[in-house]
């Protein structure tokens, strides 16, 4: 058949053959998916359980993170489907799927947030796995979107990180600048 271009195309099937390289990446997709859902599960429970002097700021940033998350696992479970497979949708898959680990019993804030961000590291390195597998098997759309999902688990684990640096008020600039910047400034 010819398009009105005068390019010859061809019907392609719904029911396609999937290669094996479909099968690594959607399986690969699959982990990162797990992990998703799980570190959502467990943002929106420090959500409702966190408490102490940063209360509410970590409630905010808990809820923004988890409806992010919550976002970004759809996505990924369409990337999935759209590979042409099924995507995990079940606790008992995922437990088998995530690199995470749950939160049993009560946490502080700190423990919490040094939990969260242990959780996006370790997204970030499944992530960064799936992705090379993306680009192995030139999979263009699915390495925008573990592109897109590495820069925001980096983004998050850097938030948390910055929860927990203890201020440093003498931290300025070295006095040996301040000195070169007095004898720079001088008149001569």
């Amino acid at each position: 058949m010819s398009s009105i271009v005068g390019i010859e195309t061809k019907a392609i099937s719904l029911d396609k053959n999937v290669s094996e390289d479909e099968v690594k990446v959607a399986e690969a997709l699959s982990s990162v998916l797990a992990n998703t859902f799980s570190l959502y599960l467990k943002t929106h429970n420090f959500h409702w359980n966190v408490k102490g002097p940063m209360f509410h700021t970590l409630h905010l940033l808990f809820e923004e993170q988890y409806n992010e998350l919550w976002l970004a696992a759809d996505l990924i479970a369409e990337r999935i489907s759209t590979l042409g497979f099924t995507a995990p949708g079940s606790y008992s898959e995922f437990s088998k799927l995530t690199y995470l680990q749950e939160a049993n019993g009560t946490r502080t804030a700190k423990e919490m947030i040094s939990d969260l961000i242990r959780d996006h590291e370790i997204s970030a390195r499944t992530i960064r796995s799936a992705l090379s597998l993306a680009r192995r098997h030139v999979d263009a759309p699915t390495e925008d979107l573990l592109t897109q999902r590495l820069m925001a688990h980096e983004k998050a684990a850097w938030t948390l990180r910055n929860l927990l640096v203890e201020e440093n008020p003498d931290r300025t600039v070295p006095s040996t600048l301040l000195h070169h910047r007095e004898v720079i400034s001088e008149p001569q």
